[in-house]
């Protein structure tokens, strides 16, 4: 893996010396973005540290390259790179909106947003506007985390949970145990980073929790063969992708 990011690193900081009159570098998963702050003296901020070293790719003729990244975990985490270079932050949720869309009448006029904590809520609600929403929240209780619902209906409702990322996936399988017990419809899911180390997306396939629907992008190359396992549904950020090299360049 190092002597891979080295080559990447090689042709990256190459191109503006060879005269590129513009460079975008597509990189879908900020992979040290849950890394951005430290507990403890002795920590590294990882998300911080990469944000520099992707800060080090060299102006091209028209200007700063571009980074491209889709739901960042923190937003802040933008100014974690210097003037250099510039940030572009995309969102897969538009993906999710199109599907919502494509489901039948009675489903969309019965159909709720979810968010497991706060911060997910005030990340993407602006993007649902005319869907209700269910704010849970959650208390950590030694190894325990418990989920209730802070505001919102969950009897009778189609509900989906949003968030940027998904890792050993406790939270989520919490927040749908309570909207499950509140009689919800149905309960699905969509993350845009399908991280799921050591095989942890089993739980949904396994587990004694089952969602209708649990969509998830390829910004991950291993979402590909979770995908392939109900209830995993694979959004494909390639659209999103050609619309970023194709838009948004700088002019002269």
């Amino acid at each position: 893996m190092a002597k891979s990011f080295h080559r990447q690193s090689e042709r990256m900081c190459g191109k503006g010396r060879y005269l590129a009159r513009s460079f975008k570098f597509i990189l879908p998963y900020f992979p040290t973005g849950t890394m951005e702050r430290i507990d403890t003296e002795g920590q590294v901020a990882t998300a911080k540290v990469l944000a520099m070293l992707l800060s080090a790719i060299p102006s091209t003729a028209r200007g700063p390259a571009q980074i491209v990244m889709f739901d960042i975990h923190a937003l802040p985490e933008r100014f974690y790179f210097s003037d250099q270079v510039i940030p572009r932050l995309e969102s897969a949720i538009p993906l999710l909106v199109k599907e919502i869309f494509n489901m039948p009448d009675d489903v969309q006029a019965n159909l709720s947003v979810a968010y497991p904590d706060e911060g997910a809520f005030k990340r993407f609600n602006h993007m649902f506007e005319g869907f209700p929403s269910i704010l849970c929240t959650k208390i950590r209780d030694g190894d325990q985390r418990i989920v209730s619902i802070k505001e919102g209906e969950t009897f009778g409702r189609h509900v989906i949970i949003i968030d940027d990322l998904i890792q050993t996936g406790g939270t989520l399988i919490n927040c749908a145990k309570v909207l499950q017990k509140h009689r919800a419809l149905s309960v699905n899911a969509f993350v845009t980073h399908a991280v799921f180390p050591e095989h942890s997306w089993k739980r949904f396939t396994e587990g004694d929790v089952k969602l209708d629907t649990f969509w998830i992008t390829d910004s991950i190359p291993h979402a590909k063969h979770i995908a392939q396992h109900p209830p995993f549904k694979l959004l494909s950020l390639g659209d999103a992708i050609s619309e970023t090299l194709l838009s948004y360049d700088l002019k002269e």
